[in-house]
């Protein structure tokens, strides 16, 4: 283990998974559904990224998927989420409603989503394994904690403030979709051609 290495990893994934700019998304799923199971979409998210971590490429590959385009359908997710963010509408709509919200949206594609399960390939390039898990683990508290405290961070903002982080955190999420797109697209054309 090398803790300059998961400090590094840390912090790379806590930016790509970006739970902070997610409690508006969270707060506004918890007043869909009613409720969220903080634990289990924490430990649905850590199960899908340590899969994803050994086993990522080659499932994408036995499926005819390569990363970029995972990446990119990933992108268009987000874009969506942003565009309700932003915009107050909803796109997501199900013919029946779910009773809690832990594996979709927040499990995937929210916290383990296109674009830290792509990071997670990348980094498996780079550094150890042990260490990326160290660095997963780290990030899992932190998500929990946000998870578990949304009902006293909204009260904390009220709700113009909500509403306010939400736009806001709604053109954030726009821009990492946009760079998501930017990123991958070139690399779909490429690996076709």
């Amino acid at each position: 283990m090398d803790f300059k290495e998961i400090i590094t990893i840390t912090m790379v994934l806590f930016a790509v998974i970006d739970i902070p700019g997610s409690i508006p998304i969270i707060i506004d799923l918890r007043q869909k559904v009613g409720h969220i199971q903080s634990g289990k979409a924490t430990i649905i998210s850590g199960v899908i990224m340590i899969s994803f971590l050994f086993l990522g490429e080659q499932i994408l590959h036995l499926i005819g998927i390569d990363v970029n385009s995972f990446a990119v359908a990933g992108s268009f997710i987000i874009f969506f989420l942003a565009l309700e963010m932003i915009l107050g509408i909803h796109i997501f709509r199900g013919s029946d409603t779910p009773v809690t919200a832990s594996v979709v949206p927040l499990a995937f594609p929210l916290i383990a989503g296109a674009g830290s399960l792509s990071t997670i390939l990348a980094l498996r390039a780079e550094y150890e394994a042990i260490n990326i898990i160290t660095a997963i683990a780290v990030n899992l508290i932190f998500v929990y904690f946000v998870l578990k405290t949304s009902v006293y961070i909204e009260k904390w903002i009220g709700k113009s403030g909500i509403d306010v982080v939400r736009k806001i955190f709604g053109v954030v999420l726009l821009a990492i979709a946009v760079k998501l797109f930017a990123a991958n697209i070139p690399g779909l054309f490429l690996s076709k051609g």
